[in-house]
């Protein structure tokens, strides 16, 4: 086994998700929960 040195750890790339991965899915899923709750259940606009 290879050990690293400082510098190599800090050019490391982890497999975790980063926060602006998270967010993307996260308005995707609230975008489409409003299209579907839009579509079963229609509002009139006032």
């Amino acid at each position: 086994m290879e050990q690293l040195k400082k510098q190599e750890l800090k050019n490391v790339y982890g497999g975790g998700f980063s926060f602006g991965f998270l967010a993307i899915v996260g308005a995707g899923i609230t975008f489409l929960i409003g299209v579907i709750d839009g579509y079963i259940r229609p509002l009139a606009c006032n």
